[in-house]
Formats: structure tokens, sequence, C-alpha cells
């Protein structure tokens, strides 16, 4: 392993204060600003580059959406931002500012452990992919949320448990008053994923961290499950970071876009220019595969196979200095194996490819 590696990560480990707010800068509307952010797994003296100099920024009240295929780095990236990472882990680089209530702004990456469990739940809240694996099976849904209630807010029992009943009739729990003693097997997929979002409600949170919650759910379930998201945001104001590979979802309930894949962020822009105008190639071969209601047909009347993009994502193991999607890219030249930056290609829209950026 190199010395520069080794340094970097034992600078990792030396980070046990938050930064002083004096040494950082965010405009006034916004929430979290991740700055170059760049999150490492070693295991054996091999280097996985999970992560690689990320940067977004999320607004006060809006909704920006990590979209890209499995393995683009989009739960790592809030891994890192909530300090859930296990060894082997690591930030190695980057900053993911975040403007707490008090409006002070603090530097996650290098909060300690005790800093991180005050914010966590209470400034930041989380829903988890799957909510069946999230909740504890040996407790019963009111006294999972209660115990988040009671661990920020100066509540007693009695007052945690008439909390935990208001929270499932906000997220629309039919019956809440006899659910609240309910075990999570007792409950369906979308009631389970109601209650894990009534739990990251539970402390009225700023940034709520939404990872795939409507993934595992029919299209019906999903529906409601964004609407009621949609609701909760405009009443609590909260700004929400929202997880997803679905682009039928990001047009739904998105205000910014930042595309993923292996590890970078290929393409950011408004929701509405990304689907309007995308630049750079992965992102055309995502909206090209979203199949259609009024899919084309050939001459023999047979509905046009979709549009599908070959190859896998590259190993991160060993990553080429140029465009990570070059191998799998119909427009690759010689060129795409040098390094790329994430450049404007038009008002507020960024992208990782200097061809698409010339053509346009």
């Amino acid at each position: 392993m190199s010395e520069l590696v080794l340094h970097n990560l034992a600078a990792v480990d030396s980070k046990d204060n938050l930064s002083r707010a004096g040494d950082m800068t965010m405009a006034s509307d916004d929430v979290l600003h991740v700055d170059g952010l760049s999150t490492h797994f070693v295991y054996k003296r091999r280097i996985a580059k999970v992560i690689r100099d990320v940067s977004f920024t999320l607004k006060k009240g809006k909704t920006l959406a990590l979209v890209g295929e499995s393995g683009s780095g989009k739960s790592v990236t809030s891994l890192s931002i909530m300090g859930l990472l296990k060894a082997p882990g690591r930030v190695v680089d980057g900053r993911i500012l975040y403007r707490a209530s008090d409006g002070s702004i603090i530097d996650l990456a290098r909060a300690n452990n005790r800093a991180m469990r005050k914010i966590r739940g209470k400034e930041i809240s989380m829903i988890f992919q799957e909510p069946m694996s999230s909740l504890n099976p040996l407790l019963t849904v009111g006294e999972q949320i209660a115990e988040m209630v009671r661990l920020h807010l100066p509540t007693n029992k009695a007052d945690a448990r008439k909390r935990a009943i208001e929270l499932l009739r906000l997220v629309e729990i039919p019956g809440a008053e006899r659910r609240v003693d309910d075990y999570p097997h007792h409950m369906s997929g979308g009631m389970r994923q109601r209650v894990m979002i009534a739990m990251a409600l539970a402390c009225e949170p700023s940034l709520l961290i939404a990872d795939e919650p409507t993934t595992a759910l029919d299209v019906t379930v999903q529906a409601q499950i964004l609407d009621l998201m949609r609701r909760l945001q405009r009443e609590i104001g909260m700004s929400i970071l929202f997880i997803t590979h679905d682009m039928g979802v990001v047009a739904e309930i998105a205000d910014e876009v930042a595309v993923m894949y292996a590890g970078v962020a290929v393409e950011q822009a408004p929701v509405r220019s990304l689907f309007e105008r995308p630049n750079h190639p992965y992102t055309l071969g995502l909206l090209a595969s979203i199949p259609e209601a009024n899919q084309e047909r050939d001459e023999q009347g047979r509905r046009r196979r979709l549009t599908a993009i070959p190859g896998s994502v590259p190993s991160l193991y060993n990553l080429s200095p140029g465009c990570p999607f070059q191998t799998r890219c119909g427009l690759a030249e010689v060129k795409c194996g040098e390094p790329v930056k994430l450049e404007s290609c038009g008002p507020a829209h960024l992208s990782r490819c200097w061809k698409t950026r010339e053509q346009a």
C-alpha cells in the first residue's frame, strides 16, 4: 500500500473533533454541501475506489436524486454522509458540510462518533432500503418509534408512546392506536416502509436520506409512498436526498439529479433539464432503457426491443484514469482514456464527457 494512502487513512482515524464553522462557507439556503468526497475500501492491500471526487449541494426544502445502476456508489455515498461506514470502508478525502438546526456548519467527514450520534436521527435521518431487515423483529413498531423519540427528545415513556401514535397517523397507517402494538411481521411491506418513515420523521429532521425506499413495493404502494414523502416535505420543510435506480421515480420526486457511474458523478442538472437535454452517454443509455406506454412497433407489429447498455460496471480495483464509461460507450475515442472533469454544458447543467460537451 502506498505511503500516501496510509497517510490519508491515518488522518481519518485522527479526526476526532468537529471542524470550526469559521473554516467553512455555505450559501444561506444550503443544507448539505458535499465537496470532493472520496471513499475507499481497503482489503488485503487492495484499494477499491468506491467514491471518487463526488460533489453536490442540497438546498433547503428541495429533493436531490442520486441515480445510477447497482454498484455506482449511491448507497456508499449516503453511508459516508451518515458516518455509518464499516471497515474496510473509509472516507479518505473531501468535506461533507451540514448546516445544523442552530445555524452552525459541521463537517460530517471529520465529526467524531459522539457528535454523529447526536446528529443521526435528530438532525439527519435515513430510510433504509429493506424495512424488514432494518426493524427489530422482537420489538413492536410503537416501541421502536418511541425509542427514537426518547433518545433525542426530553420526554417520558407515556408521551413517547403518544408521539409514536401521532407519527403512525402522520404516515397514514389506519388504526394507529391499535397498530402501534403490532410487530413488524404483522405488517405488509408498504406498512413497514411507512413505519420506517415515521421513525425517520420522529424528531422532524432537516435532512432525510431515503435509500431506495420504494424498490420492493408494487407500483400502487410506491405512488402512495412518494405522495406521502412529498406531503411531509411540504409540511415539515425538510430536504431529501433520494437514492434510486428508477428514472421514473426521479422524474416524479426530484428537483435536482446527480447521475452516478462507477463511483463518480457523470452528470448533474435540474430534473427537467436532465430529461429534456441529457448530455452524458450513460444518462442517454439510462433514459433509452425506460419502457414507454406507446412503444414503437416494427414492420411485423412487434414492439421494438428496449435499448440496453452493453457490458458491465468496471472493477473498482482497477480503474483507468479516463472516463469510467469508455468501455461501454458507443462514442468512445482515444481521448476518452484521459482524465475528464465535471464541467458546464448548459445552465446549471454539468457533464463529465468532453465529446458531448463539444457537440452541445
